[in-house]
């Protein structure tokens, strides 16, 4: 999967599902995807966040996506003004602004490390503990695409199994990775409501959502609530 800017528990539920999680990094940037941007709880209703991005574009890798620095540090400041406004009172609110603010104050050039640094770090928080690993880092086949290159990560990996999102069920085909002995498994994600300042429950928000609101051992349990099909 892409790395994302913390993401929703679905993302997390993947890392959950395998022995280990492969960041997609060297592929291209979707400037109307959700790599970059997420949604919290402000009001009592989702709101959008976005981390500004220079010169985006559908031809350039993840990994090569800069972040706009000319627009960073003060959209930084807006955005851990508005989570202290928004979850000042949240039970978990200390703890979690902290593990933000230092994963936004590190000294990040691309948004693929900065995603990386903010799963990684919920994964630390949560005690989530699965291997990580970079496509960019290990598995040199750019020139395949698509399925094909999934599957020679699979097979470099020695996977009998693959685990993706459901929105998968579009791009890949059971039987391409039965033919060369894997088994692909796609997650749907269940509901998992939780108490948000009293209010009527808001779904499918960042995961600062849910750790604002939610001891690990509670979020480990939401991570869990997914069915293969």
């Amino acid at each position: 999967m892409q790395p994302y800017f913390f993401p929703y528990v679905g993302y997390f539920q993947l890392i959950h599902a395998a022995d280990k999680f492969v960041f997609y990094d060297d592929v291209a940037f979707r400037k109307k995807g959700w790599i970059h941007r997420n949604k919290i709880l402000v009001n009592g209703g989702e709101h959008i966040f976005t981390v500004p991005i220079k010169n985006a574009s559908s031809f350039v890798a993840i990994n090569q996506t800069g972040i706009n620095r000319q627009l960073y540090d003060r959209w930084k400041t807006d955005f851990l003004k508005t989570l202290a406004m928004s979850y000042g009172k949240a039970p978990h609110y200390k703890a979690v602004y902290d593990l933000v603010e230092a994963v936004l104050n590190e000294p990040h050039d691309t948004i693929a490390t900065l995603g990386t640094a903010s799963v990684v770090a919920c994964c630390n928080y949560i005690g989530l503990k699965k291997e990580l690993v970079l496509t960019a880092d290990r598995y040199h086949n750019n020139e395949l695409r698509s399925q094909e290159r999934v599957l020679d990560i699979c097979r470099q990996e020695g996977a009998t199994t693959y685990v993706n999102a459901i929105g998968g069920k579009e791009l890949y085909a059971v039987d391409d990775f039965a033919d060369r002995g894997i088994e692909l498994k796609f997650i749907k994600t269940r509901p998992v409501p939780y108490e948000q300042h009293g209010g009527e429950f808001v779904p499918w928000l960042s995961i600062i959502d849910i750790m604002m609101f939610n001891e690990p051992e509670q979020i480990r349990a939401m991570f869990g609530a997914y069915d293969f099909c």
